[in-house]
This record gives C-alpha cells, structure tokens and sequence, in this order.
C-alpha cells in the first residue's frame, strides 16, 4: 500500500524541490556546512517559516555565545519577526548543561522541554560541541538515536546543525533521515555557494550540486536547470504554425517563417548583424503576443539607441507592453538564477517572442562548462512547451563562412533551426551577409543573402528593420 509522507514546506526559494517536496515531517535531518556557510540562517528561515504557519519551534544552541549577537545578526533579514520569538519560537542555550551534566542531562531536558513547549520542531544548533563532549561514538549514536526517538514519537522535525565534516561512516549520518551539505568553493577569484543533499531517506531528492545565495531575503536556492527540468513541464504541441523573422526575403525562402516554439540559433562574428536581427525579430510583437529581450551586452538604453538606429521605436514598444527588456550585465552571475529569472519573466506575461542575446552570457555564467549543453537542453526544451518562439545569438571569433565551425556541434543540434551571420568581402568592402543553415522540417535555399543595416539615424533607409539585396555573386 502507497502511503503519502506529510511534508513540511520549508519556504526557501528552491529548497522544497530539492528535497522532493519538503522536509518529511517526524524526521532528523543534519545541516553542515563551515562556518560561514549559511546553517544558521537557513534553519532559522525554515522555523520562522513553520512558526507563521502555527507550529511551535524549540531553538538549542550548545554555543557558547549568547542569543542576542544571533538576534542581531538575524534582525537584518526580511523573514525575521521579533513578535515570533519567546512565542511561537523559543530560544534556549544549554551549553552549560552539556558541559557540565553531559549528554545523557541534556537528552532528559530536551524531552521535556518538547513536552511543556508542545514543538513540532527541535532545531540544534551546534551539534560538533555535543560530538566532542564524549570520546565515544556510541554515546553520540545513543544521544542522536534517543533524541530522535523522542521526537518522531511526538512526531517532531529535528534539524542538527553542525560545522564539523560528517562522513558517510559517522554515527550521526546513519542515524537521520536526511544530511544538506552547504559548500562555499572558490573558482578562480569567484566565490560560489552550492548546496548538496547526501542523504534522503524514504524521498527522491535532486542529486548533485546546487548553487544557492545568501542575501536579505535569506538563502535561496536555484535548483541545476537541467535536474529540474529534466524533462519539460508541460506538453510540446509542436504546431505547424510560422512566426514571421520580420526579414521578408527570409520568411519566403522558409515557407512563411520560423516554426512556431522553436528554437534558433543565430551564429556569427561581432558586427555581422545578430543583434540587429534580434532587434528586427521583436519589432513585429504586440501587447496581445508580447516579447521578451534577455540581454548581457547592451543596457536598456543602449539597446533602445541601437534600436533606434535601425529604424525600430523600441522605447514605443515598450511602454505599450508589446516589449520587455531584462538586462544582465556580464559579471557574477550565477548560471540557474538567470534561467528561472528568464522563465519566470515569460511565464508572468505570456511571452510569445524571446531573444536571448548572447548565449555566452549563460556559458560564462557556469563555474562548470560541461554542464553547458545539458542546460540549454532543459532551457530550450522548456521554452517549446511555455508557447515561446526563441532567437539566440551566439558569437564567434573570426570573420569568415568557416567560422560558424566553430560552434560546438552538439550546441547546435539542440536547435531547431541555424541562421549563419557573416562578414563577406565585395572588392575593397565588407558587407554582413546570412545564410540558412538549417530549419526545422523545411526546405530552404542555401545561398547567402546580402543584408542592408539602415540607418535611420542619418537617413540612408526609410523602412523599419533590416532589408535585404538579393543574393550576391561570390
């Protein structure tokens, strides 16, 4: 017989799904992590969270400091409430009783203060200092087996934090339910934090690394992109409808437009026109089917300004709401955040149109390239099934035909369609030059169609967005 575990929800951004829905509710979980790491603060969100829900939380510290250097470093999170504490939470210091009495007197003054206070959580802060008040690793498995004992029978969620390195062999990690690893690693000059769940009994956790942040809000988590949507939450209806490029002479030669939920990869050097023929692809969006710009490069007002140059009122569009603009400047990003950041925004509105300029924003965004091509699997996979026509760009070195080589193979087959954009030589001049590379279940031309970039600004072109001139001689 199948039977449903009750589940806490723990309210960290990201955490639930991690642990498969929540932390199970009568179990014993270890968070561990150094100094720094983010423990205290991730079990005082998760009791604040369970005490505005009308659970009663018995908070343990077995340090040596007191309580108000704690209130004073939580005052300052968004999730703290004084009104809670000495309420619905209690805190308590028994550093004193394990130093003196041991660990046989604390276990007896744990069981009745979860009596008298009535918890559904026993949070322990400090379970190293309970480690090295004995030299007996029975004695530690006997305290965490008769402490757990008493809470699953009065059906208490138990969280023991510790900064010590708990082994798989360790008394402790056999006796719970569940072990969080909270990890702070440098790469190079960057410091990344990743959370880890080496244990999850009776639940199917998410394995593997995910990177988490500490800010006001607290600690959230951004689950790994490709674990999480392993496969694409919703249903693929792979339409046959066509979505116009808004380049005419494209449109025809690939019956009508791009697929409809597909995917494009627009490939080129700097300068042959990829922005430019993003810019050209969300003109065509209106309030009823909006667009979405996710950028690296370009601020708000820069790309309105190029926008502008080509003829195309980008600040118009959007003040109607045909057109948003997310902007991420090339820093410290973190590579999950700016997914869920980008499919949460085409969730909100209803995107129909996405251009993601600049897919290196998302590659340099990883501290593990690897990892690259599963992600923008799961991302793209996810975006065919939220209804999202998309155009990525993506750069590369040289400014010749051969250089769209130079994109990774299985990148590229993660597309539904390729667009090459290229700088050609005509005598003494340059001119950007596209190509159709490949298009999803359609027969295309595959001959380089010379591009004309208007100037509006100086008046060379009177018509909006980029035009075309036919197909060069070569």
């Amino acid at each position: 017989m199948h039977h449903n575990l009750t589940r806490l929800k723990s309210e960290v951004p990201g955490l639930d799904p991690i642990l498969g829905g929540g932390l199970i509710a009568g179990s014993a979980y270890i968070l561990q992590g150094r100094p720094g790491a983010g423990k205290t603060i991730l079990a005082n969100q998760i009791a604040f969270a369970q005490a505005r829900a009308g659970s009663k939380i018995l908070y343990i510290t077995l340090l040596a400091e007191s309580h108000d250097r704690l209130f004073q470093s939580l005052a300052i999170l968004d999730f703290y409430d004084a009104e809670l504490v000495g309420k619905e939470i209690t805190y308590l210091s028994l550093f004193r009783t394990l130093r003196v009495d041991g660990l046989s007197a604390l276990v007896e003054l744990l069981r009745k203060e979860m009596a008298r206070q009535g918890a559904s959580m026993l949070i322990l802060d400090g379970l190293l200092n309970a480690r090295e008040s004995t030299h007996s690793s029975l004695d530690v498995k006997a305290f965490v087996a008769e402490l757990q004992g008493h809470a699953s029978f009065s059906g208490c969620t138990v969280l023991f934090l510790t900064s010590a390195r708990i082994d798989e062999s360790s008394p402790e990690h056999t006796m719970v339910d569940g072990v969080v690893q909270l990890e702070e690693e440098l790469f190079g000059s960057r410091t990344v934090r990743r959370l880890r769940i080496t244990k999850s009994r009776g639940s199917a956790s998410l394995g593997g690394l995910h990177h988490y942040e500490i800010s006001n809000q607290g600690v959230t988590v951004y689950p790994r992109l490709e674990s999480l949507y392993g496969r694409p939450v919703g249903q693929d209806r792979a339409p046959q409808d066509r979505v116009s490029s808004g380049v005419g002479e494209l449109d025809l030669r690939v019956h009508g437009g791009l697929p409809a939920n597909s995917a494009t990869a627009v490939v080129g050097p700097g300068g042959s026109g990829k922005t430019s023929f993003g810019l050209n692809f969300l003109r065509l969006a209106t309030p009823e089917a909006p667009a979405l710009h996710f950028g690296f490069y370009e601020s708000p007002a820069r790309l309105a300004s190029k926008a502008k140059a080509l003829g195309i009122e980008l600040e118009t569009l959007i003040a109607s709401g045909a057109v948003a603009v997310l902007w991420n400047p090339l820093t410290e990003n973190v590579i999950d955040k700016l997914a869920y950041q980008l499919l949460d925004a085409v969730r909100a509105r209803g995107m129909r149109r996405l251009v993601i300029d600049g897919l290196a924003g998302f590659e340099r965004a990883s501290v593990e390239r690897p990892r690259f091509t599963e992600f923008l699997a799961a991302l793209t996979n996810q975006l065919r099934v939220l209804d999202v026509t998309t155009v990525c760009t993506w750069e590369t070195r040289e400014l010749t035909a051969t250089a769209l080589n130079s994109a990774p193979p299985e990148m590229l087959s993660l597309f539904d369609n390729v667009i090459g954009m290229q700088l050609e030589e005509a005598g003494d001049a340059l001119y950007p030059g596209m190509k159709v590379i490949k298009i999803r279940d359609s027969a295309f031309a595959p001959t380089i169609t010379k591009l004309i970039i208007p100037d509006a600004i100086h008046g060379t072109l009177g018509d909006r967005g980029i035009a075309t001139s036919g197909t060069p001689e070569n």
